[in-house]
């Protein structure tokens, strides 16, 4: 499966993940330190949640963390990728409101992180646009630069929830 948009003009981040609000954090798998090449991000204990978008061998998180892997491509998402990232946003929401420390990350922790936290903070009370507001200013001026998922959480996730069993709608 294709996962990654290639954008070659899009600077890497320069942190390994950002705390969007206490206890929601976004990130990815690789980073890119002032004057340094592409360097690998690995997660081992930090958070008690990792949810993975997009994985690679070797970038953790230890064995004892809990890790949710629904990848997606950081691209057009059809209804069942939209209702994967829809469920990793619900469970995303809910471990916050547990208070316990969550991770979202993807390749760069750009776009489909910056879906899913966006999401998250939906669910937990902010608006569309001012989630994406909190993940531009908290991570980087380049997350959610993938216009498409910007429309995604403008329409609302919610259009891809199926109809009740029974139905043929």
């Amino acid at each position: 499966m294709h996962t990654r948009q290639k954008d070659h003009e899009t600077p890497g981040p320069v942190e390994p993940w950002n705390e969007i609000t206490p206890g929601l954090w976004m990130g990815g798998h690789y980073t890119t330190p002032p004057g340094r090449a592409l360097e690998p991000v690995v997660v081992d204990r930090e958070f008690d949640l990792v949810v993975s978008l997009f994985t690679r061998s070797g970038h953790g998180p230890a064995r004892e963390v809990e890790h949710l892997v629904q990848e997606i491509p950081d691209g057009p998402l059809d209804p069942e990728q939209l209702r994967t990232a829809w469920e990793a946003a619900t469970h995303t929401a809910e471990a916050v409101r547990q208070g316990r420390s969550v991770l979202v990350r993807c390749h760069s922790g750009y776009n489909r992180s910056g879906l899913v936290v966006a999401r998250a903070l939906v669910e937990l009370g902010h608006r569309a646009d001012r989630a994406v507001a909190l993940v531009r200013e908290r991570r980087s001026p380049w997350a959610l630069n993938n216009s498409l998922f910007v429309d995604y959480l403008t329409a609302g996730l919610e259009v891809v929830e199926p109809p009740p069993a029974g139905l043929d709608g």
